[in-house]
Parts: structure tokens; C-alpha cells; sequence
């Protein structure tokens, strides 16, 4: 006797085709449709290979001169490129050099991890440190919200980059004075963020059924609230790390930071801001750089905003 063959799934049936539903999932699913989420990630993915891999990529040291190195060598040379048309007896320098005589695309390309490097961590500084005072303020409320509040309203009240110079000259010159104050003119945007998500969520059900469960204020905050205010924080962190960015160049532009000689955008432009229409290649190219990131992460935050805000998620 022949066993009767299994039946396929009937054409047409939701419970044949359905998934089982994914936060993670989902969540991806929609940031993918956003073309501006793609291409945001397509630039900062390729910034990101860019920075790991300097050393592969730039032909020469960033910071060093070539004077009485390389042979025929000139100040703030036109670009180079052999394949283009240059004489192959002259050195190759696809962005040129600068004053001294360094090569202005090994500057460009270390100066991606600068630039990363201190907008990813000025804003983690920044989040951290905003979560933990908004989530205390919007959570506990009364004076201690009051005086959180109006510290965040002093800082808030001075113009971002002229507090950010007045911190750095208060903490003295480098680097990361400069990622320290960028953080901390940052820190009243995420407090003010959270502090509202919590006051909006705190009144929940299910904050209310784990207070009569018996959970500790500490669970109720740092396990039901926050998990579930972390949206406009995630937005609102990427777009700030390309704000960041542009901030720390104006600092090492006017030069407050100390840094003249380091591979950086904004010291590069600073130092060579006299040169514009004599040797306009050698401001242009980190110029053009520093828009990368900026318009990477403005592109991710945009489209991070419209996949993860219910209202528009479709």
C-alpha cells in the first residue's frame, strides 16, 4: 500500500508563510530600507577601512618632511598622479605636499582615525555622562531635577564652541583636553533627551506592575525605563558624532588644541589657510575630507530616525 504523499502548504495561507517575528530583525529591516541609513553606512564603513588600514594606504609617514629624502621634492607641489599624465620621473603625490614638504594625502588618510577616533569618543563620553544625569533628574525628580536641570541650562546657555575653548585653555593644550571638552558641552543635549524619555516612561504599566512586583528603584530605572527610552538617544548620538567631528577641526583650526603638526583636518586647513588661491589643493582635500564623516553620520542619524520612530515605520 502506498503511503499518501504529504500535502505542500495551501497557496494563499497567512500561517504557511508567515515568520515568527524578530525584534533585532525587524529593527534591521527597516533601518535597511532607508536609502539615507545605506549610504550613510556605505561612507562611514568606508572611513572606517580607511582609518584601520592607514598604514597600508598612505605611501609615506604623515609627519615626516621629504626635504633631502625624496629627490626633485618641491614646497606645496601640485598634485601628482602618474597614471593621470605626470612625468613618471617626478615623485607621486595624489594631493600634493604642504609647506614642509610632507605629503598631504598620508596626512588626510591618518587623520581619519583622529577624527573618528575623538567624535566616537567625545559622544560616548557624552552619553554616558548625560544617561546617568537625565536618568536621575527625570526619574527621582523634585530638587534633585531642579538642581541637575539647571546646571545642564547654564551650560547650555553658552555658545558650544566658544565653552569648548574656554575648557580647553582652562585644561591646557592637546588632543584630548579638546575630546573632553567637546564632551562636556555635549553632555546637557543627552541629559535634557533622557531626562524627558524617562518622565514619559516612568508612567507606564509595566513600570508600575514591576513597583508593586516589589523591584528596586535601581531595577525599575537601569532594567524597564531606560531599555525602552534608548531611541532618541541612539538618533541623536549619531548625528552628534558628526558634529563632534566638525567641532574638534575648528578647534585644532584656530590652534587651541596645541597640535599644529598632527595629521589632523582642521590643523591641516589652519595651517595652510593663507595658501587658498596659490595652492588651493592643499586646503581642499581635508576640507572635502571632513565632510565625509559629517555627511555619513547625518545620513545614518536621518535615516536611523525614520526606521525607528513608530509613527513613520510602515
Amino acid at each position: 500500500m502506498v503511503a499518501p504523499a504529504t500535502a505542500g502548504p495551501l497557496i494563499g495561507d497567512p500561517l504557511a508563510v508567515a515568520k515568527p517575528s524578530n525584534l533585532w530583525r525587524d529593527t534591521l529591516g527597516n533601518v535597511f530600507r532607508q536609502r539615507s541609513a545605506v549610504v550613510g553606512m556605505v561612507i562611514l564603513t568606508f572611513l572606517v577601512l580607511v582609518a584601520i588600514f592607514a598604514p597600508l594606504i598612505a605611501p609615506y609617514d604623515p609627519n615626516q618632511g621629504l626635504l633631502g629624502v625624496e629627490e626633485g621634492v618641491q614646497k606645496r607641489a601640485a598634485p601628482c598622479i602618474h597614471l593621470l599624465g605626470c612625468a613618471a620621473d617626478k615623485p607621486e603625490h595624489i594631493f600634493g605636499t604642504d609647506g614642509n614638504f610632507r605629503d598631504v594625502f598620508s596626512r588626510v588618510v591618518f587623520g581619519t582615525r583622529i577624527s573618528l577616533t575623538i567624535g566616537l569618543a567625545a559622544i560616548t563620553f557624552a552619553i554616558v555622562v548625560g544617561t546617568l544625569i537625565g536618568s536621575i533628574a527625570g526619574y527621582v525628580g523634585g530638587w534633585a531635577d531642579n538642581i541637575l536641570m539647571r546646571l545642564m541650562d547654564v551650560i547650555l546657555a553658552f555658545p558650544s564652541l566658544l565653552l569648548a575653548i574656554a575648557i580647553v585653555v582652562a585644561l591646557g593644550t592637546g588632543l584630548d583636553k579638546a575630546l573632553l571638552a567637546i564632551g562636556i558641552v555635549s553632555v546637557p543635549i543627552y541629559a535634557r533627551i533622557v531626562r524627558s524619555s524617562v518622565i514619559s516612561a516612568k508612567e507606564n504599566d509595566y513600570v508600575t506592575a514591576s513597583r508593586a512586583l516589589g523591584e528596586s528603584p535601581r531595577g525599575i530605572l537601569f532594567r524597564r525605563i531606560l531599555p525602552n527610552s534608548l531611541t532618541p538617544l541612539i538618533v541623536q548620538g549619531t548625528l552628534g558624532i558628526g558634529t563632534a567631528v566638525l567641532e574638534i577641526a575648528a578647534l585644532t583650526f584656530i590652534g587651541v588644541t596645541g597640535a599644529l603638526d598632527a595629521a589632523e583636518w582642521g590643523s591641516m586647513i589652519g595651517l595652510e589657510r593663507s595658501q587658498l588661491f596659490s595652492a588651493p589643493h592643499i586646503i581642499l582635500a581635508p576640507g572635502l575630507a571632513i565632510t565625509l564623516p559629517v555627511l555619513g553620520f547625518n545620513l545614518l542619524g536621518d535615516g536611523l530616525r525614520d526606521a525607528l520612530d513608530p509613527r513613520l515605520n510602515r
